[in-house]
């Protein structure tokens, strides 16, 4: 049992290796549910967007990386279409710390198709998916264009994704985008239907997108803008 925890703590120690003096962000992609075949597309986009900035990155599927080490040398943490039971026990603790030490996170797509049975996550996405029409262009209300992920946008956007339903969104939410579900077939929320929204949450920062699901979508420079304002907003660059 002291071997294991031994190695243990040098996976920890290994994963914490960083350059000092630039932000540092963690590209978390494991998947135990649906896996999105936009997810390398997604990955490779959201890369390049942040070397622009100027900003490292780190891509893995290792649940490994949520131990206290490791994530002490990122500012953010992006879940990029995860979904499923991602993180045992002990991880989720770390990633709670992480959180409540002032730290950023960032969701896209799947992000909310992930941990149901873990409410604190619930908080900190912001809602759960609970259901989708076909891919299928819609039209997107700019309700905020002074955040940095929507200062770009007109005040409508038409865009073609994968639209979510979301269940148990919680209060407190700044809605960045709605969808209005007349533009679109299959929309089950009504006339209030978040699909972007960020918040200050249990000490941290956290912004969530409900788009991303084609490898069209992370072409369109518009929803390049989105994501990188909203991943500057987590690491509290904006």
């Amino acid at each position: 049992m002291k071997h294991w925890s031994f190695l243990i703590g040098l996976s920890c120690l290994f994963f914490s290796v960083s350059v000092q003096g630039q932000p540092n962000v963690l590209i978390f992609t494991k998947t135990t549910g649906f896996r999105h075949e936009s997810i390398p597309k997604g990955v490779e986009t959201v890369r390049r967007l942040l070397r622009t900035e100027q900003i490292r990155s780190v891509h893995s599927e290792d649940a490994t990386y949520f131990c206290a080490d490791s994530l002490a040398k990122f500012q953010a943490v992006i879940f990029l279409s995860t979904t499923g039971d991602i993180l045992n026990a002990e991880q989720k603790r770390a990633f709670q710390t992480f959180i409540r030490s002032g730290k950023g996170f960032v969701g896209i797509h799947a992000a909310s198709d992930t941990e149901f049975n873990w409410p604190w996550y619930g908080q900190l996405v912001g809602g759960y998916f609970a259901r989708h029409p076909e891919v299928q262009d819609a039209k997107l209300e700019v309700v905020d264009n002074a955040h940095a992920s929507t200062q770009h946008l007109p005040n409508v956007w038409i865009h073609r994704d994968e639209w979510y339903d979301f269940k148990n969104v919680q209060p407190g939410l700044h809605i960045l985008m709605t969808l209005d579900e007349k533009s679109y077939k299959g929309g089950g929320m009504g006339n209030f239907h978040p699909i972007a929204w960020y918040r200050e949450f249990d000490g941290g920062r956290t912004f969530y997108t409900g788009l991303g699901h084609t490898n069209e979508s992370y072409d369109v420079e518009n929803f390049q803008k989105h994501l990188i304002g909203g991943i500057k907003y987590a690491l509290g660059l904006h």
